[in-house]
């Protein structure tokens, strides 16, 4: 009688998914936020969006007037 190890078929490791340094950082930080501050996901996507407006407002307010956009 063979053994469940012995009749085994040996597979290729499943190829893994590239993952973006970057966004798995920031789906860690979303996750500490929530639990830190109790909030829904829905909550801290709103509130990273307003920092990023606030961010690209503050950067247009050091462009020379003439590239500013109308």
């Amino acid at each position: 009688m063979m053994r469940l190890w012995q009749r085994r078929e040996a597979r290729p490791p499943e190829p893994r998914r590239k993952v973006n340094p970057r966004i798995l950082e920031l789906e860690t930080s979303k996750q500490i936020l929530e639990e830190a501050f109790h909030t829904r996901p829905s909550d801290i996507e709103d509130m990273i969006q307003r920092r990023l407006e606030e961010k690209i407002w503050t950067e247009e307010e050091h462009w020379p007037q003439e590239f500013w956009s109308k």
